[in-house]
């Protein structure tokens, strides 16, 4: 009886950010925030529908980088660590608001939450929640989709094709390893597109990945439906376009639902808010004050003071706003019915991270939104995109145009003058990691020199690491802009010595093993599988065009 869909995407993703060479990593906490704020949330929000027999649908990408972090015995043991400390500080709230019923509720709030994520990430999941998000999908309710091996912007790795090969196939092997299954859809970093790299993705065995609006609207020939229903490629894979009005409802600063004055301000926290020697314990051992997650205030207006929070007062709102989502998908969906052969699809794809820890009430937002598509209308239902092709297996075929969902819209984010000098020194390597696996992975067999098969897996670890749109993307928003450069700076040296002792025949087997075990993403990483079938053979190249001599090694 509906009359169209609604496919809710929320893209997972946090860079590889693990230090075992330090007990207290200040980025560390990027991950920790990020599974108390919003993976744990959305877990209890899905085991929430799911035993109240809501039929929903959420579409999810979880990023290699992101899936390992939390498969990864260091991080899950310092962030049980880290839990028991945010515990302790919530008890001491507990105690220290209990004599103003402004905040005490609120500190009550917290205590019950960190306790419950405890459980769930202990005791329910045994510190690996990625099986939980495996079961939602195995369960029918959750579709994850493959991403790129390190988050690499691939419109510029395209230089090398070889590298945007690699970026597919690592990510699509491991959400293979990690899921269970082969990925049907692939979240192309930052929506990075452009034509060719949907004949990469093919090969890799993908049905379906997502592109901002324009990337539909400007495709050639100009489609039929416009973003609301998705194109085949001439490769065969199908391309979903993003709907600009209900993603502008909950991402636009000025309009969106986050900025609502009841809800909870992101930016006033007790670490930077409370007396030094009380809050130190629970801050950087250094003494560097940083959020504690602990925040008391509503976002108010953007002028003045700000008001406390009042829990109830944020979740009737959410209701509300879920309400208003989606009786805004309802008119949508009844309008372009009138128009097409077919039941529209509203794609509305966000970065998960603002769904509770941008946003805190966001997580609830969704429980709401599900509930009132299952319950309270009958016009549009949730749905994945592998459901919509197995309804409408026949698309118009049109080539999209290059575009990201970034600033203008193209690659300008990525590539300006803070960040535009990384480029030659990834194509550099690109084109150096080629070689080494041309050059040496028959030496390798037919020697049998496991410490050189060691090393070149290493290089090209390396290498995708540097090749992160994380560090571009810090860069240019000017936050932690120092570690950006030190880790992009330590990945490309570490590939530079490991080429040149590669070549020279001298792998310092001590050396390689440090940072084996510092870069330890892709424990199963086979070089020759992922670069020897991407490219050319290099044997009879002695330039490339990045003007620096490709060594070959004589076998």
């Amino acid at each position: 009886m509906h009359n169209g869909y609604l496919c809710l995407m929320l893209h997972a993703h946090l860079p590889f950010v693990r230090h075992p060479e330090e007990e207290y990593f200040l980025e560390e906490n990027w991950l920790y925030e990020a599974i108390t704020e919003t993976y744990i949330p959305l877990i209890q929000v899905f085991e929430s529908l799911i035993r109240d027999g809501v039929d929903f649908r959420v579409t999810m990408s979880f990023t290699p980088t992101l899936a390992s972090m939390l498969c990864d015995p260091l991080l899950q043991e310092r962030y049980i660590r880290h839990l028991n400390k945010m515990i302790e500080l919530s008890a001491r709230e507990v105690e220290r608001t209990g004599y103003d019923h402004r905040f005490h509720g609120v500190a009550l709030m917290y205590y019950r939450r960190l306790q419950e994520a405890k459980e769930i990430f202990v005791e329910k999941y045994k510190r690996n929640i990625t099986l939980a998000f495996k079961n939602f999908q195995d369960m029918g309710y959750l579709e994850i989709i493959a991403s790129a091996a390190t988050h690499g912007f691939l419109p510029l790795l395209s230089v090398n094709p070889s590298d945007v090969k690699a970026q597919v196939n690592l990510g699509v092997d491991h959400y293979t390893k990690t899921f269970g299954r082969p990925p049907a859809g692939f979240w192309l970093p930052e929506c990075g597109y452009y034509p060719g790299v949907d004949d990469i993705l093919k090969k890799a065995g993908i049905k379906y990945f997502f592109v901002d609006s324009h990337s539909i609207l400007n495709a050639d020939p100009t489609p039929r439906y416009s973003v609301y229903a998705p194109l085949y490629c001439p490769s065969g894979v199908a391309a979903f376009g993003r709907d600009w009005e209900s993603s502008k409802q909950v991402w636009s600063s000025k309009e969106g639902y986050p900025g609502d004055p009841d809800y909870r301000e992101y930016y006033k926290d007790i670490g930077y808010e409370l007396d030094y020697d009380y809050i130190k314990p629970y801050i950087h051992p250094l003494g560097i004050r940083i959020n504690t997650g602990f925040k008391y205030w509503r976002i108010t207006g953007p002028e003045g003071g700000k008001e406390p929070y009042v829990p109830d007062w944020a979740r009737e709102k959410a209701a509300i706003h879920a309400g208003n989502f989606m009786f805004n998908r309802e008119k949508q969906v009844e309008h372009l019915s009138y128009h097409m052969d077919r039941k529209p699809i509203i794609v509305a794809p966000y970065d998960a991270e603002l769904f509770g820890h941008w946003w805190f009430e966001g997580p609830m937002w969704i429980d709401f939104l599900a509930r009132k598509i299952c319950y309270d209308q009958k016009r549009v239902c949730m749905i994945t995109p592998s459901e919509y092709l197995e309804e409408y297996p026949t698309n118009q075929m049109s080539l999209p145009s290059a575009s990201s969902w970034g600033y203008k819209g193209y690659n300008e984010f990525w590539v300006e003058g803070s960040n535009d000098w990384l480029y030659r020194h990834l194509h550099n390597a690109g084109e150096r990691m080629s070689a080494l696996a041309e050059g040496h992975s028959s030496y390798i067999e037919k020697t049998n020199r496991s410490i050189y098969k060691r090393a070149l897996n290493q290089a090209a670890r390396e290498l995708v690491l540097a090749q992160a749109s994380d560090w571009a993307f810090i860069m240019k928003t000017g936050t932690m802009v120092s570690y950006a450069h030190r880790r992009f700076k330590c990945h490309i040296s570490r590939f530079m010595r490991l080429y040149d002792d590669i070549l020279n025949h001298r792998i310092d087997a001590k050396w390689l093993g440090e940072i084996e075990y510092l870069d330890n993403i892709f424990s199963d990483m086979d070089c020759s599988k992922y670069y020897l079938s991407a490219f050319k053979s290099f044997k009879n190249q002695k330039k490339v065009k990045s003007g620096f001599e490709i060594k070959c090694p004589v076998i």
